[in-house]
């Protein structure tokens, strides 16, 4: 079989033809940012058209404005998103299509609108990440397109047909070529999404169906966080009219994760995603305080949903015997039957307490106004009652004006907030064995209270328990209303006051014009005039705590308790959930344990389990110990032997090493001195205690609750190291860390690890390079 060069022909040698391709393709890129810029203009254009748009403008006329700089805004970002990477592969069919693909779709503008380049999340695109020369899908070669700017540096051909006999002089012979590129890559200290290097088994999960729940589990470096991510820009693309509308979820551990992942999908185009941390679930409120590993376990074990249900029934008291309410026309006695039997009615209804406590105060108030009724209206000789019913409905109205009846039943029913509901159970906590109890009780204070993330679901089910009762802002709503319909009416009258004296004298054919008044009433006008809301999903649902999620995704979701789930699950009444996390790397206090336990509750059996086993980020020599590690602390149980790591697919050839000190934080400046000169960044990975001496030591480094982890050097600790990883990792003595806090530490690093200590390494450890 004789292969043929392209231009070989002409004399042309395979040097020749293989910058001929990078040629044709560089002018490809360069008339696909010519069409990108013609959008951009586009859309640019009409956000400025629809901004020109006079304030003083009718109410038709700014909600169109609204709509088009909304749509239009949405269009530029992803248009935005497009500027890098643009495209990135090429395939090539045996049929003899030919499709370009990129981060977003590109049209010609043409009557047709040709596809220029093709969406990473078409269909059609599905063979650039899982053609296999034994399943080529119909391909004849796949190209991956290295780009630096809008400047092709690079061309990587894969022949998935071996009857083809065209060279390119591109080819390769490892198809991983691309992929261990970018693995070896400096890291930035932001996520980036990987849309150029989805593996096979990411892709079934990225693209998997969104009803349903789907556990992704795996371990470190198996890049299940990023197929998260673009697992929610899928659904958005696949189910955009469902998921725009109802907005995609996407929960992670802490704000500095938060922030490692907050670009990558608005760098595939996509801004329609709320972000949020476990302890932002509860709308105008974010958790700064911290709790007691004990306390976290208490808040978030299932039995808090119990006690504080059993709360809030104590908070529906009854009187004491011989309760006196004062009134005008006579004291009235509160008798606890009277109470008993109107609570009950009320807890009949099934409403939330705050819902259900109308219910109660009509009944105390029919009681209260019988009990004056027989008293001023009895008959002295035992005859009927001298009040007819209009009378007893003036003393009804009456009993039910009395400030001191209503103080008498906000002292037997209240209404609460979930705020004041949680702040006094956590004061003196009830219904829960005492050493429980000991571990959460908080004294009260005259200063706004410093909410924790394990209080977030306790807040939330307080709110579930209570409900809103927002009658008296729908009566004012109504209100405000009705008086908008009166000013239409008046303009509509005046308009129609205007024609009559426009045409009076003229005859009836010249007056049959039609007026406002023939078109349009007064309720249609008015409600023309109210302000629409413009908010994106996104910050609608950020704002509302019954918000229903099209689409969940919890990433580090072993980590969650049993009230944190609660929470979720009441977010997404469909149950469209993908679940990310690793048991082993399980570290709260309160967490559930297995997926069953999880899930079981409230889905059954149905739910999906996948695992992810490739370790895309942490070299072969740096798994090797932290798994070591991990086997070693484990040794003799269960987890031992069901503890998997996940495979690595590259080495460095650079061993992790340890250092002894007597002065841990020289030593640590020391060892961060010699990581200088190298590319990327690097994370110091400690215990809380340490953290105030190596900042002293490292006058550079960022550091607190929100670090920059774009800076060179970051101090964190092991919990808010999870989800991130470095070129270089130095964990600082690891004695004092926990078996998955230590495993996490180990395995954020994608190049180098070291390890300074002055107590005795953890076991697993001590084969470590010394220095």
């Amino acid at each position: 079989m004789s292969i043929q060069v392209p231009g070989e022909e002409s004399g042309v040698g395979p040097d020749r033809a293989a910058d001929e391709e990078m040629r044709r393709e560089q002018e490809f890129i360069d008339m696909l940012y010519e069409r990108l810029g013609e959008l951009r203009a586009g859309a640019g254009a009409a956000v400025q058209g629809a901004l020109a748009v006079a304030d003083a403008g009718t109410m038709q006329a700014r909600l169109e404005r609204d709509v088009t700089v909304a749509e239009q805004a949405g269009v530029l970002a992803a248009l935005d998103a497009g500027e890098h990477g643009l495209c990135f592969g090429r395939l090539s069919f045996r049929d003899g299509a030919d499709h370009h693909i990129g981060r977003i779709g590109i049209r010609r503008d043409d009557a047709a609108h040709t596809p220029l380049v093709i969406d990473w999340r078409a269909d059609v695109a599905r063979p650039f990440y899982l053609a296999t020369g034994h399943t080529p899908m119909g391909l004849r070669r796949r190209r991956h397109i290295s780009t630096e700017g809008r400047r092709v540096t690079a061309l990587h051909d894969e022949l998935m047909d071996l009857a083809d006999t065209v060279r390119t002089g591109h080819e390769g012979t490892d198809a991983d070529t691309v992929l261990l590129a970018a693995l070896d890559a400096a890291r930035t200290g932001r996520m980036h999404d990987i849309v150029q290097t989805i593996q096979a088994e990411q892709d079934r999960i990225i693209r998997a169906p969104h009803r349903g729940v789907m556990v992704v589990e795996g371990g470190p470096g198996t890049g299940k966080t990023v197929v998260a991510l673009h697992r929610a820009a899928y659904l958005l693309y696949a189910h955009r009219e469902v998921l725009a509308r109802r907005a995609v979820l996407i929960v992670g551990p802490n704000p500095a994760f938060l922030g490692y992942i907050g670009e990558v999908l608005p760098a595939l185009g996509e801004t329609g995603v709320l972000l949020a941390s476990p302890g932002e679930l509860f709308p105008g409120i974010t958790a700064t305080g911290t709790d007691t590993p004990e306390a976290a376990a208490v808040k978030g074990g299932a039995a808090m949903a119990d006690a504080l249900a059993a709360y809030v029934r104590d908070r529906q008291r009854l009187p004491e015997p011989g309760t006196v309410v004062p009134h005008e026309d006579g004291d009235l006695l509160l008798d606890p039957d009277i109470v008993l039997e109107a609570r009950h009615q009320a807890r009949e209804t099934k409403l939330p307490h705050n819902l259900a406590r109308p219910h109660f105060a009509f009944r105390i108030i029919d009681a209260l106004t019988a009990q004056l009724a027989d008293r001023l209206g009895a008959d002295p000789y035992g005859g009927p009652n001298f009040l007819g019913p209009d009378d007893i409905a003036q003393l009804g109205k009456a009993v039910a004006a009395s400030h001191e009846v209503h103080a008498a039943i906000a002292d037997l029913w209240p209404v609460l907030t979930p705020q004041e509901l949680v702040a006094d159970f956590l004061a003196e906590p009830v219904h829960l064995p005492e050493v429980d109890a000991a571990a959460i009780r908080r004294e009260s204070g005259d200063g706004p209270v410093e909410w924790t993330a394990a209080d977030i679901p306790l807040l939330d089910e307080a709110a579930e328990l209570l409900g809103d009762d927002d009658s008296a802002a729908q009566a004012a709503a109504e209100a405000e209303r009705q008086e908008r319909i009166a000013y239409a009416q008046g303009v509509i009258d005046l308009a129609y006051a205007s024609r009559t004296h426009e045409f009076e004298g003229k005859d009836d054919e010249d007056s049959e014009v039609l007026g406002v008044q023939d078109l349009i009433d007064a309720e249609l006008l008015a409600d023309r005039q109210e302000e629409a809301d413009h908010r994106t999903a996104a910050e609608r649902a950020a704002a509302d705590r019954t918000w229903a999620f099209g689409h969940i995704i919890v990433d580090e979701a072993q980590e969650l308790s049993a009230m944190m789930w609660r929470l979720l699950m009441r977010r997404c009444p469909t149950r469209s959930m993908t679940l990310v996390g690793d048991p082993a790397q399980t570290a709260e206090p309160g967490s559930c344990g297995t997926w069953e336990s999880i899930l079981t509750p409230y889905v059954g059996d149905r739910w999906e389990h996948v695992r992810l086993g490739v370790n895309y980020r942490t070299p072969a020599e740096i798994m090797e110990v932290a798994a070591a590690a991990l086997r070693a602390a484990y040794a003799g149980t269960p987890q031992a032997e069901a503890f998997e790591p996940p495979r690595s697919v590259r080495s460095t050839g650079v061993p992790p090493w340890s250092e002894h000190t007597d002065d841990l934080p020289r030593a640590v400046a020391e060892a961060v001195a010699r990581e200088a000169g190298t590319e990327g960044r690097l994370a110091v990975i400690a215990q809380q205690q340490h953290h105030e001496a190596l900042l002293a030591a490292l006058p550079a480094a960022s550091a607190g609750p929100a670090p920059d982890l774009t800076s060179p050097v970051v101090l964190l600790d092991p919990r808010q190291a999870k989800g991130l990883e470095f070129d270089t990792v130095l964990v600082a003595e690891p004695a004092e860390f926990g078996v998955s806090d230590l495993y996490v530490a180990l395995t954020r690093a994608t190049q180098r690890l070291g390890v300074v200590h002055t107590q005795p390494l953890p076991a697993g450890l001590e084969g470590l390079t010394t220095r």
